[in-house]
């Protein structure tokens, strides 16, 4: 609590950063937590509250009034608000409804106008702040109304100031950095003209899917990017924070997703929430696990006949899980990266089945002289040997075929593809090495 307090006296509000703040309350205790809000200058409690995680959203707002949470919206940018409000919606819908009817007119139009959009398109995502201005104005006037705009906190984090035409059709992009080396006597349309730079900027339509506004960050280094309608007139922008905090999400969705978990019931407080979104992946786990202690019942015969076999079953569906997981990761990282095109699946498929194939035959050599030498019995060597290079084979294709498939079919990868690789390489692990055995050794 004291160093809250100590970092709140030291900084003004102009020093203070959201998460700096929201690092310190994650140290406290309840107690404490419920002290320190109500220290927060009521200008960054919004930005606090989302820079906390979810499960803390809750006791900050729960400390405020209405008209303080009007304040704290009307300090946020557009998409913030519409973060926020969607937040607050969860917890209390009325107390969400109360803050938003108090909004003036323009406010409640910006938000309406990014609720409207699809969670996975672009204009769900942008920020309507932009700076603009026309062809015809003097550099020189322009960057006194952004010094304006700036002083009275009307914009924040500008990187560029985008020039439309009258019907608000986006023209050019000019970084701040170039139109302060402008002549300020001129006006934007000459200083263009007059440059070797280019200014056209690379711009995404708002129901553009925001998995390609990301792949566009990445490929071409940006920091913002326009956002236009279907006419080409400039909507808003997306910024670079904006792209990390999406692919931190997606991230996080996909690894909770490779584990059968789920990312919104994991971030939830509701114990039974979580246990029932994981209890849902167990029982499919369930019943893989029976199909593959259905295919070991096939060879009770075999099993009794020779106790070693179960002693090293367990190696060779463990190895063909483990060669498996690794292809499938390295897969759905590719995809979610946009590394692979459709033309790339039989390339990346043959590079998965040749690894596995060398990792197979490696392995194999090895684990068949451990069981030779453990057991004393040759065949035995070559029985695990052979299974293991079936199963490791059999993991690297369809680690790979997997998550390919359901990319195809317009399914995360990430979804089910850990469920239907364990049960293949532990059934074709099972029934190969048993299988062999039956057939070489008995």
């Amino acid at each position: 609590m004291e160093e809250i307090e100590e970092y709140l006296k030291t900084h003004d509000d102009v020093e203070m950063h959201p998460s700096d703040i929201a690092k310190l309350l994650k140290e406290l205790s309840a107690e404490e937590f419920q002290r320190a809000i109500k220290l927060i200058p009521k200008d960054l409690v919004g930005d606090v509250a989302l820079a906390l995680p979810d499960r803390y959203f809750e006791d900050v707002v729960g400390n405020l009034s209405i008209d303080e949470l009007l304040h704290a919206v009307n300090e946020l940018e557009t998409d913030d608000q519409v973060e926020f409000l969607e937040e607050l919606e969860y917890i209390d819908e009325e107390v969400a409804a109360e803050v938003f009817k108090n909004l003036d007119d323009e406010n409640k139009e910006e938000i309406e106008t990014l609720q409207s959009y699809d969670e996975d398109e672009a204009g769900a995502y942008m920020q309507l702040e932009v700076f603009t201005s026309y062809e015809d104005e003097v550099v020189q006037d322009v960057i006194k109304r952004f010094a304006k705009l700036r002083k009275e906190h009307e914009l924040e984090n500008v990187q560029n100031l985008f020039v439309v035409d009258r019907r608000n059709k986006l023209l050019h992009a000019v970084g701040l950095d170039d139109l302060l080396i402008f002549n300020f006597s001129k006006t934007i349309k000459e200083n263009i003209e007059q440059s070797e730079e280019s200014f056209e900027p690379k711009v995404a339509r708002d129901t553009e899917d925001i998995k390609e506004v990301v792949h566009y960050f990445e490929e071409y280094d940006l920091s913002v990017m326009p956002i236009l309608n279907g006419d080409g007139k400039l909507l808003g922008r997306i910024t670079s924070d904006d792209i990390y905090d999406i692919i931190n999400e997606h991230a996080t969705e996909q690894m909770y997703n490779l584990a059968g978990v789920n990312d919104e019931a994991e971030e939830d407080d509701d114990i039974l929430v979580a246990g029932q979104k994981r209890a849902t992946w167990l029982g499919i786990n369930l019943v893989t696990a029976i199909i593959a202690s259905f295919v070991i019942g096939m060879f009770e015969q075999t099993l009794q006949s020779l106790v070693a076999l179960a002693v090293l079953m367990p190696i060779v569906a463990s190895m063909g899980g483990n060669a498996g997981t690794q292809t499938l990761t390295v897969v759905v990282r590719q995809l979610a990266l946009g590394d692979i095109s459709n033309k790339d699946a039989w390339r990346i498929l043959k590079k998965e089945i040749f690894i596995a194939l060398m990792n197979g035959l490696v392995f194999a050599i090895v684990m068949g002289l451990i069981a030779w030498y453990w057991f004393d019995i040759s065949m035995l060597g070559l029985v695990i040997g052979l299974s293991m290079v079936i199963n490791l084979l059999m993991a690297g294709f369809f680690g790979a075929v997997v998550p390919l498939g359901l990319k195809m079919l317009k399914i995360d990868p990430a979804i089910g593809s850990t469920v239907i690789l364990t049960t293949v390489t532990d059934v074709v692990g099972f029934f190969s090495f048993l299988g062999l055995a039956t057939y070489i050794l008995l």
